[in-house]
């Protein structure tokens, strides 16, 4: 079976990944959402250049929970692919790819292994849904209204539609929306 895309992320109410200046403390870490049962399921994780360089070397400070800790250890236990059109070479945390979108993701999801995270930023995420290369978007939709802020949808050239495979509640107030798309 082919491996999967799936792009998990947070989102507002109101439909933004995050605040006007990048801010994503209103995202909520919720331990009954299970997101360690999700990193079990993936084994790479695939960044935009911006989102890689805030996140992809992110080392959790003193103060945060073992859980945290825990979460960022396996978050960097996987295999990492940064997409961006200036930065080349690969460092021994992760392999850039710079063209050929299409083919090099096909390449990936041919190979044998786990799941694929889709970890973003908006316009990676953008060019994705444009080549039909996300399989299952897992939104989890957080209880706050930004306002303004990075839309999770930009520039989305065509209709896609999805079948709604799972939506769960949890105690935070956060909604996880769970949906397939199958290339239609």
């Amino acid at each position: 079976m082919k491996r999967r895309i799936i792009l998990d992320l947070a989102v507002t109410l109101d439909g933004f990944i995050e605040g006007n200046n990048g801010e994503v403390d209103w995202c909520i870490m919720d331990s009954e959402m299970g997101f360690t049962n999700f990193l079990n399921q993936i084994d790479t994780i695939l960044y935009g250049r911006k989102s890689y360089d805030l996140w992809g070397q992110f080392t959790p400070e003193i103060e945060h929970t073992d859980s945290e800790k825990e979460f960022w250890e396996l978050v960097h236990s996987k295999e990492k692919y940064v997409f961006s059109k200036t930065q080349k070479g690969t460092d021994n945390k992760a392999i850039f790819i710079n063209d050929s979108i299409l083919e090099e993701v096909n390449k990936l999801k041919n190979r044998p292994g786990k799941d694929i995270w889709l970890y973003g930023g908006a316009s990676l995420i953008t060019t994705f849904i444009s080549l039909g290369l996300v399989d299952e978007f897992r939104l989890s939709v957080h209880p706050v209204v930004l306002g303004e802020g990075k839309p999770l949808f930009m520039n989305i050239n065509q209709r896609l539609n999805l079948k709604m495979v799972n939506t769960r509640t949890f105690s935070s107030g956060v909604v996880q929306l769970i949906y397939h798309f199958d290339g239609n």
